[in-house]
């Protein structure tokens, strides 16, 4: 199948190399141009133009848009609708805002275009381990493009199905799932991000914790020098804690210990946000995720005013002196 990929960054690149591995033929656009001229040296058809880009695509179009998530993937989305055709299909594979989807599909569904919103996960590693892809649209449009997404999923693998899994049909179990309408995608994406940040800070307090056991504050026979990388190997093997997220932690404790090479900035990306945002809107509790959202500011913070202002208080109501 022909699939034309706009933003050629880590996630694009790899993504069409490994539909180019599956067999697909792969039509590749970024706006910097050694991002093409590497692809195409792989085997894949470059554009130096958007115009050019969708000259070389064969009707049914199916374009994935690669391309960070809010003003570029807008300004990138707008500029196909002027020169895609009826039936041709766009597929937003950023981490877009899920009600940026709703309207852009009511918008390009007059035009008899086609949208789809998929949630992709699987960063640096999707080129090997294949991608997870959450899927909103049109139920025709998916099934056309099932091959793309067939390729670009992990597949079963060795993963053993849930138990009483196997009277039914579907492909949750290959690692991609067509989700709903527009918008349920990155839907479901925005939650799995927002669990994702969850996850993280309970292993990131989690091994906190265990590198301070040996805190001169405590008793000395209640003080325990623990090797942290040997901890998360183990836990990798057995574990009910398990997971890929403990697989790259265990990879970063080995390369470095004491993480000396991070600062402790922690960005987001915005799912996090959203997801917050929802809980609001549905009036559903989201305690973990909300303080891992606002664990994620407080980083950048090395001494905020509230810190302050709690010193402060300490001060005037015990006399507690700040330790230097």
């Amino acid at each position: 199948m022909q699939v034309g990929m706009i933003g050629l960054g880590k996630m694009g690149a790899n993504m069409a190399r490994r539909l180019m591995a599956g067999g697909h033929r792969c039509v590749g656009f970024d706006v910097n141009a050694a991002n093409v001229e590497s692809l195409k040296s792989e085997g894949a058809t470059g554009a130096t133009t958007l115009e050019e880009f969708v000259a070389l695509l064969e009707a049914p179009r199916v374009v994935w848009c690669m391309v960070p998530a809010g003003e570029l993937t807008e300004k990138t989305v707008l500029a196909l609708a002027e020169l895609l055709e009826k039936d041709d299909i766009i597929i937003d594979g950023g981490n877009s805002f899920y009600k940026d989807d709703v309207r852009r599909a009511k918008a390009l569904a007059d035009k008899g275009i086609h949208y789809l919103d998929v949630g992709t996960s699987g960063g640096v590693w999707g080129i090997e381990r294949g991608y997870c892809l959450m899927i909103g649209g049109p139920e025709q449009a998916v099934q056309f493009v099932d091959p793309v997404f067939k390729t670009l999923a992990p597949g079963k693998g060795n993963i053993e199905p849930t138990p009483g899994r196997e009277s039914l049909a579907g492909t949750a179990d290959q690692g991609y799932l067509h989700c709903g309408h527009s918008g349920s995608g990155h839907f479901v994406k925005m939650i799995h991000n927002g669990i994702e940040y969850g996850m993280m800070l309970a292993y990131a307090e989690g091994f906190d914790i265990m590198r301070n056991a040996d805190s001169d504050n405590l008793p000395e026979d209640l003080r325990f020098d623990l090797d942290l990388k040997e901890i998360a190997e183990v836990w990798r093997r057995g574990s009910v804690v398990g997971s890929w997220l403990l697989d790259l932690t265990a990879i970063a404790l080995l390369e470095n210990p004491d993480l000396s090479n991070y600062s402790g900035y922690v960005e987001d990306s915005g799912e996090g946000r959203w997801t917050v945002q929802a809980a609001i809107d549905e009036a559903v509790p989201a305690n973990v995720l909300t303080a891992a959202l606002f664990s994620r500011f407080r980083s950048r913070q090395p001494a905020c005013f509230s810190d302050k202002m709690l010193s402060a208080m300490r001060m005037q109501f015990g006399g507690h002196v700040e330790k230097k």
